[in-house]
């Protein structure tokens, strides 16, 4: 089993090159990953496994921000909106029999919630995965986290760097394509989201979400 400590890409913002430390693990098996994701238990580290390396990650305070902000815009506008929705946060999903595991930074059920409202213990072997999952991406994983993705079955994967944000919808044969649109909140403009994700001098984060919801709700009405 061989240990590297590889450095993540940098991705430019307005207002600094972002870096978040990446440790890889290569050529391990199951039973390694399985231990870890134990061992590390709530720790604040995300823990990818692609069948056979496993990454542990460690968020900046900017990831955080963004994926906090993401998480409030859905909270606010589903509550305005009356549509149910199921947050599942970084919940590690992790499958022996496929030999894949990860934790989102975010994720959710909307057109299944109703089939795990309820529960607090989830067996993915027959749980459906969430429908909407969020990477925030402001350093590059050194493994395919969507392929990883794919192999869960999660139908729709946002990603967001800070600066662009793209809709991945997964196809019938398995791979993800770009979209404009989202499948989970097909009236929602998902681009319109990403001047809200940024920290704001002027601006309280409670009154930046109630201006958002009010922007896009009457889309929701028509």
């Amino acid at each position: 089993m061989a240990t590297v400590l590889e450095p993540a890409q940098q991705l430019q913002t307005n207002r600094q090159a972002q870096t978040e430390p990446r440790f890889v693990i290569r050529d391990v098996d199951w039973h390694v990953y399985d231990g870890i994701v134990r061992a590390l238990g709530d720790h604040h580290t995300r823990i990818t496994f692609d069948g056979r390396n496993i990454e542990l990650m460690s968020p900046l305070p900017i990831h955080e921000y963004i994926n906090r902000m993401i998480e409030r815009l859905l909270t606010v506008l589903a509550s305005e909106l009356r549509f149910p929705i199921r947050h599942g946060g970084s919940t590690t999903f992790r499958r022996q029999d496929l030999e894949r595991g990860l934790e989102p930074d975010s994720c959710y059920w909307i057109q299944n919630e109703s089939a795990i409202r309820g529960k607090l213990e989830l067996d993915f072997t027959f749980d459906p995965p969430p429908d909407l999952a969020i990477e925030v991406e402001i350093s590059r994983s050194a493994l395919d986290r969507m392929a990883i993705y794919a192999k869960l079955g999660v139908p729709e994967v946002w990603r967001i760097d800070g600066e662009s944000l793209s809709i991945h919808l997964l196809d019938p044969d398995g791979a993800y394509k770009v979209s404009p649109t989202s499948r989970c909140l097909p009236e929602l403009p998902v681009q319109e989201m990403l001047p809200y994700l940024r920290p704001d001098d002027e601006l309280d984060d409670t009154t930046r979400v109630r201006q958002f919801v009010e922007l896009v709700s009457p889309r929701f009405r028509r």
